[in-house]
């Protein structure tokens, strides 16, 4: 978060003027919304009083966090709780393993499809109504997968929740845009890694508690609820942060025009490729360690669970060490650089353990090397994304689509890739690793040119 914890927006705070015998004890003050929809109050006060401003200020830099984390929390939370359930699915539907796994693939494709359409219209409509849409078609498509009777069923409606869910990460990264700027928006983005990093650490565990209570169906019943709490949440705290004066007007020629002007500029498409290729190699863990973990090597739902967690705590770790301490201090591209590093090396030394070049190895050092990858994740996610958005005030929501639908496709494909070979070896899970980080290191240095220095290539798009 910026020091003052507040956005551009949250601090125009309009100040009245002292009037009458006494104000000196006593402040008048005036609420005034923001971009944010929170009102900022403005005072005036004696000299050595604290400025109400400044407090209220913060209170709504922290408020926008708290929304926007919980946001972009429930994908996390949608995917990580059914992950301890995955080989209860297969026995319980009678499905395959590479069947159920498409039940996270259909997820990962309608999270991915649905931004495409979800972003163009928050810039045209703005981004409170779209939001509270695709929340309330959420709700409804997770209740129906807790009773959804055959695979074929789960993944429909798997799909149709991903669609829905996509409203809720597009508009997140949007809000961001709107609020921030450069190094402000880096740490802000570090710090919803903060929020939304607690959700793949407790939701393995609350998912792997339920299973001790129930089945998995029990898990989307519980993803039904927070769905519900959430909405709440939005329609009463996130107002509207893109003002009617810069909203597109266009139909769907318009947005398709934007989307192409976004992608044939090389810096944006270089950094949203690299945050994709890193992305699905960080989905590959996620689609393979449950089988990985439980099966290859026997451990528990729980052990599993806990693993995860610890390898999701590196993460936020490193999030903030690139919010707090990097930020400011070393450029972006040299910190998306040195992760994109971590994570090829983190995959290749994944890919000699799990072939058997050291011969037969445990589960601890194979944890070791996916705690690395997945630490490094704090590096890599955060930065493309900054690096990309900044070049798009014009279009903050279709670029935020662009972002997020390359990212969740790229993901998509990955993850049936890493049960190619069945449930008894994670060595696709490792190829698939190595081949995504090494191609998101290419892409980054022939497409960013990182050495380039602040220039005409690194200037933001003009909207036209």
């Amino acid at each position: 978060m910026p020091d003052s914890g507040a956005s551009r927006a949250q601090q125009e705070h309009e100040h009245i003027p002292t009037s009458s015998k006494g104000a000196a004890l006593s402040a008048q003050a005036t609420a005034t919304p923001t971009a944010a929809g929170v009102p900022a109050i403005s005072t005036t006060t004696a000299p050595g009083l604290p400025d109400a401003s400044t407090t209220t200020a913060r209170r709504a830099g922290l408020l926008v966090t708290l929304v926007l984390g919980g946001l972009t929390a429930l994908p996390p939370l949608s995917m990580d709780m059914y992950l301890p359930a995955l080989p209860e699915v297969t026995d319980a539907l009678h499905a395959p393993a590479a069947t159920v796994q498409l039940t996270l693939t259909a997820c990962l494709t309608g999270m991915a499809l649905g931004q495409l359409v979800v972003g163009p219209m928050s810039d045209r409509w703005g981004r409170r109504k779209p939001l509270l849409l695709g929340m309330v078609v959420y709700v409804i498509a997770t209740a129906i997968c807790a009773v959804a009777p055959t695979a074929e069923l789960l993944i429909g409606f798997r799909l149709l929740q991903g669609l829905a869910g996509a409203a809720g990460i597009v508009i997140s990264r949007a809000v961001v845009r709107d609020l921030y700027d450069g190094d402000e928006m880096a740490r802000f983005f570090s710090t919803l890694m903060l929020i939304s990093g607690v959700a793949p650490v407790i939701a393995p565990v609350i998912g792997g508690q339920v299973l001790q209570f129930t089945d998995w169906r029990g898990i989307f019943v519980v993803l039904t609820f927070v769905g519900v709490l959430l909405t709440l949440v939005v329609w009463k705290w996130l107002h509207e942060t893109l003002p009617a004066s810069e909203r597109h007007t266009g139909g769907v020629g318009d947005a398709l025009r934007t989307m192409r002007g976004l992608l044939a500029d090389r810096v944006f498409t270089g950094y949203m490729i690299a945050g994709s290729l890193a992305f699905a190699a960080l989905f590959a863990y996620v689609s393979a360690s449950p089988f990985v973990v439980q099966e290859i090597y026997g451990a528990s739902p729980q052990t599993f669970s806990l693993l995860f967690g610890v390898n999701s705590i590196g993460l936020i770790a490193v999030g903030q060490i690139n919010g707090k301490l990097l930020v400011g201090r070393v450029s972006l591209d040299k910190a998306l650089g040195f992760g994109l590093a971590v994570i090829s090396v983190a995959a290749v030394a994944l890919l000699l353990m799990t072939s058997g070049v050291f011969g037969e190895v445990g589960l601890l050092p194979v944890a070791v090397g996916l705690f690395v990858l997945m630490s490094a994740m704090g590096l890599a996610m955060p930065n493309t994304n900054t690096q990309a958005l900044m070049r798009t005030r014009h279009a903050a929501g279709s670029a935020s689509a662009l972002l997020g639908t390359s990212q969740f496709l790229i993901g998509a494909i990955a993850s049936p890739l890493v049960g190619i070979a069945g449930e008894k070896t994670a060595v696709p899970m490792a190829v698939v690793q190595v081949v995504c980080a090494l191609s998101a290191m290419v892409c980054f240095l022939l497409l960013c040119r990182p050495w380039q220095d602040a220039g005409a290539a690194r200037e933001p798009l003009t909207k036209g």
